[in-house]
């Protein structure tokens, strides 16, 4: 895992001033060695950070040439099945000088072609290669979207960097956000791809090549893998299998996954809450390792801590079990520091324990596997019931029935509800909350608008001082889908690939951690499309087969239980730690020096959620965040 950065400007007299201008900004990603590769006859300049993980000897070193001479590469992630490609170069008479996953890489392209070569591999990647001979730059990104890469014409250079850092820390770079990119993350709460914050600049699409020629115009994007074709490819191929059968299949599939992220000449650990995501991710290691596996949980304190569950699966798997004590710091510096530690507005709060629990590992290993993408691939998140499930059949509900149960559940006010499922015979935490999503729901026109009304944070006509003339493309999922399936369609295209994975990725980086996430090998994403519904929600619950799986190896007593999520307490922290910081930031007059944000939707819900009418933590902290953003950076 590393941190790649370059330039492609012929004739640029400041090429390697700026180089390593933007190589100085990824340094954290990659704290073990950098390098530097320039032609400026050609234009073009490649830098690298590394975080060295396979091949610790400078036969690793970035950026690197390959044996040809051809081709100069430099790349951030892991190919995980380089061993066997080794074995067919070498057999083709191919001398390889280390043992690096990228030379593996770098030969296969200079045998196969890059497009062949991105499809033959598993890996998480993010890359650069210039070809000497045809004087073309490509870049590429995996599958899933797992490494970022962000590009585009900053003045007269053409830039390409692993952080939307490096690019500001160009003389020409702007200054003034892409209001585009403004409306979709006040919608979301994250920045969808292609866009980014920085007018001119996108992110690279997951799956996807980029070419580019000195002096000529940058096109567009060429998929290389595309999770519509997997989905239409699964249409034709569905299991017809009984139970035990495709939950083995599931099983073995998960296995090879993990197997293959094991991989590595540094320590490797696993994150384990105690949840069924991360339980099963350590169940599975432990199955195929030859020595116990480090798992690694974190204490939080309060109701949300499952250290002590997490300790109960770790010992009954046997795994070398450490249970991590975050640090105890002030609400307002942890959330200064999230909000620093992502290069655009990025408003997911569970970066903030994220960040710390990357730390506090780090401290142990240099590699952790984790759970994440469960919940997007096999049904795992509560508002999937909309789609399949009672929710769903309320929807079919004549309109004017559902207003009126909609406006019955919303005419309380959260602390009201909250009350209510505090005194319930089996108490129900944050009741008021989902009620009133229940009633936004019911109000929504299909499953498909609920789910988008579910994932909207504001309307950005609501909030906007200037609403973008033109707004964002939500992704259209392809036809022929169960509503079941959009709503999983919809997450793995945008909210996997630009939140979660985002997420990780920063968190992680930010200390020289690389993080591996064996749910998205993309065969078993490939397999899970093939699954019938069944598998993913059954009587009302998600995640059935994975369920299954983690019911071979560890009893469901220690593990079946609610989902806790991994926010902080974020309604209490504006009331109260973070009360008067919110309040500067979001008042009036700050709003107005920000010009993007309008103060009297804002102020509204600032009155309703300090009186505890409504719950507004997770619409005021995207405002919170877009204006530390703009402010922080003069805007």
């Amino acid at each position: 895992m590393c941190g790649l950065v370059g330039l492609l400007s012929p004739g640029d007299r400041a090429l390697l001033d700026d180089l390593e201008e933007m190589s100085r900004s990824v340094a954290h990603r990659g704290p073990d060695d950098r390098g530097e590769w320039v032609d400026a006859d050609a234009g073009i300049a490649l830098a690298h950070r590394r975080l060295a993980i396979v091949d610790l000897s400078p036969m690793g070193h970035q950026p690197m040439v390959s044996a040809d001479g051809r081709w100069v590469l430099v790349l951030n992630g892991e190919i995980y099945d380089h061993r066997d490609h080794r074995e067919s170069l070498v057999a083709s008479g191919r001398v390889l000088r280390g043992h690096s996953d990228t030379e593996v890489l770098l030969e296969l392209v200079a045998s196969r072609g890059v497009v062949e070569a991105l499809r033959s591999v598993d890996g998480m990647f993010a890359l650069a290669l210039w070809d000497r001979a045809d004087r073309v730059l490509t870049l590429a990104r995996d599958r899933l979207g797992e490494k970022p890469l962000y590009y585009g014409n900053v003045g007269r250079q053409f830039a390409f960097s692993s952080e939307l850092t490096a690019l500001r820390r160009l003389p020409r770079a702007p200054a003034a956000p892409s209001m585009e990119a403004v409306g979709a993350y006040l919608e979301l709460g994250f920045v969808p791809a292609p866009l980014s914050i920085l007018p001119g600049v996108g992110k690279l699409p997951a799956g996807s090549v980029l070419r580019v020629r000195a002096g000529q115009a940058v096109g567009h994007p060429e998929p290389y893998w595309t999770l519509n074709s997997a989905v239409r490819d699964a249409g034709a191929r569905r299991l017809d299998e009984d139970d035990d059968a495709l939950v083995e299949r599931a099983d073995a599939m998960l296995r090879r996954s993990i197997r293959a992220r094991l991989m590595a000449d540094v320590p490797v650990g696993a994150f384990l809450s105690g949840g069924v995501d991360s339980s099963t991710i350590a169940a599975l290691a432990q199955q195929v390792s030859a020595h116990p596996v480090r798992t690694y949980t974190v204490a939080v304190g309060g109701t949300g801590d499952e250290s002590s569950a997490a300790a109960a699966v770790a010992h009954h798997l046997g795994t070398e079990h450490t249970t991590l004590q975050l640090p105890d710091l002030d609400p307002l510096v942890m959330s200064a520091r999230a909000i620093a530690m992502h290069d655009e507005p990025f408003a997911d709060p569970s970066s903030i324990p994220t960040a710390l629990l990357s730390a506090a590992a780090r401290e142990h290993v240099t590699v952790a596997l984790s759970g994440d993408g469960a919940d997007e691939l096999l049904g795992g998140y509560n508002r999937y019931l909309v789609g399949h499930g009672p929710v769903g059949r309320l929807l079919s509900l004549p309109r004017p029935v559902r207003r009126l149960g909609a406006s019955a559940l919303r005419r309380p006010s959260v602390r009201s509800w909250d009350r209510v499922g505090a005194r319930a015979p089996r108490p129900v935490p944050e009741l008021g909350t989902k009620l009133h999503k229940l009633g936004h729901v019911l109000g929504s026109a299909d499953v498909p608008g609920a789910h988008a009304m579910l994932a909207r944070v504001w309307q950005p006509q609501e909030v906007m001082a200037d609403h973008p003339a033109r707004p964002w493309g939500r992704p259209v999922p392809p036809p022929g889908l169960s509503p079941l399936e959009s709503m999983l369609w919809a997450d793995q295209v945008l909210t996997l690939p630009d939140d979660m994975l985002v997420k990780v990725d920063r968190a992680s980086m930010a200390v020289g951690l690389e993080v591996r996430v064996p749910f998205l090998d993309h065969r078993f994403v490939e397999l899970s499309w093939r699954l019938p519904v069944r598998t993913k929600v059954r009587n009302g619950r998600g995640k059935w087969l994975l369920r299954e799986i983690l019911g071979r190896y560890v009893p469901a007593e220690l593990w079946d239980r609610p989902k806790v999520g991994f926010d902080p307490p974020l309604a209490d922290w504006l009331r109260g730690p973070l009360h008067e910081w919110s309040h500067d930031l979001l008042s009036p007059a700050a709003l107005a020096r920000g010009g993007v944000l309008r103060p009297e939707p804002i102020g509204v819900a600032l009155a309703e959620h300090d009186r505890g009418e409504r719950n507004h933590d997770y619409r005021l902290w995207t405002a919170l965040v877009l204006q530390s953003w703009l402010t922080e950076r003069g805007v």
